[in-house]
């Protein structure tokens, strides 16, 4: 009997949006515990590009031609000892690669439902950066009532995210980007106030002695890096934790053990892409249990940048390389 096909985005060299093609390979076949998703619309996000670019391989056992991190779709067939799911169930979650194709085998236990009131793009747009952002605020840096958030890029979609999610705990988030139009947009998610900065940060000082009223931030969440760290170290307040996620502007930088040491500053990166098979599976189901419900309640809102179908692959990438997205970019499959 021949094996079923399927269509897929495929990296057959590194290099820019143009090596991107469209091919058709062997549909995966689900394990024992896991299943087969008929997969409806992925998102999009800086990991696929810089793998595209050969910088960012994939985890073991993920194929390093195939991109995709997230996806919303259907269940189309289930392994042996699932019992979790049934044929038909909507579902989504974030996996190690290979989400931009129609099908997708995935562990039973990394995905969860998709909430009734989410279309396939709205549900694309959930998983990497609402898990994201949960893990850092509401898991690592415990993010409590009436505590100040830090969030550069927050025009980004886990900068938008972690806006709302700030904003459900009854916290208050304030916000950096290149642009004043996305400041002014996040502000219709839930940014208290929020400020347009380049390369010179000189202008935060007083920003986040006038929003904190002298106190400092009780968290930041840095997604960019380069000079950053070094400058919001000066900002924090008493025991504030400092969350480091993302290195778009540099890997590299300095932190004062005076300002560490006096404050008693927490210091925790992150990155979900290399846990374990567990510590994923705790996320998933975290998430699942603490975000879904906001979600379905309409607390939380997906915000979508632009939709493109699977065979405007290259668009796609061009969009979100072009750094004017404000949300997800997502792709219909």
């Amino acid at each position: 009997m021949p094996l079923e096909k399927m269509k897929a985005a495929w990296i057959p060299r590194f290099g820019g949006p143009e090596v991107l093609e469209i091919r058709e390979i062997v549909r995966p076949v689900p394990s024992p515990d896991s299943v087969l998703v008929r997969v409806r619309a992925a998102g999009l996000n800086r990991a696929d590009l810089l793998q595209r670019q050969g910088k960012y391989p994939p985890p073991p056992g993920y194929p390093a031609e195939m991109p995709g991190i997230e996806f919303a779709g259907e269940v189309a067939e289930t392994g042996a000892q699932v019992r979790s799911w049934k044929k038909g169930q909507r579902v989504f979650g974030l996996t190690g690669g290979a989400a931009h194709a129609e099908y997708l085998a995935i562990h039973e236990r990394l995905i969860a439902e998709i909430p009734p009131n989410l279309d396939w793009k709205q549900a694309a747009a959930v998983p990497e950066v609402f898990i994201t952002a949960h893990d850092a605020l509401w898991q690592q840096a415990e993010l409590r009532r009436g505590e100040t958030v830090l969030v550069n890029a927050v025009g980004s979609g886990v900068g938008i995210a972690a806006v709302q999610l700030a904003r459900a705990m009854n916290a208050r988030a304030f916000g950096v980007s290149r642009t004043p139009e996305k400041i002014e947009q996040a502000k219709q998610y839930g940014l208290a106030d929020g400020i347009a900065l380049r390369d010179n940060l000189d202008e935060l000082a007083a920003a986040a002695e006038r929003w904190t009223a002298g106190k400092g931030f009780d968290v930041f969440l840095d997604l960019v890096g380069g000079s950053y760290p070094s400058t919001v170290q000066t900002m924090m307040a008493l025991k504030g934790r400092m969350i480091f996620i993302g290195t778009m502007a540099g890997s590299r930088y300095e932190l004062d053990a005076r300002y560490l040491m006096s404050k008693r500053l927490c210091l925790r990166g992150t990155v979900l892409r290399s846990r374990t098979l567990e510590e994923k599976i705790a996320v998933t189901q975290s998430f699942a249990r603490e975000v879904l419900p906001v979600l379905a309640n309409g607390t939380l809102r997906p915000v979508l940048d632009s939709v493109f179908s699977l065979g405007e692959i290259v668009k796609a990438h061009e969009r979100l390389e072009s750094n004017q997205t404000f949300g997800k970019v997502v792709i219909e499959i």
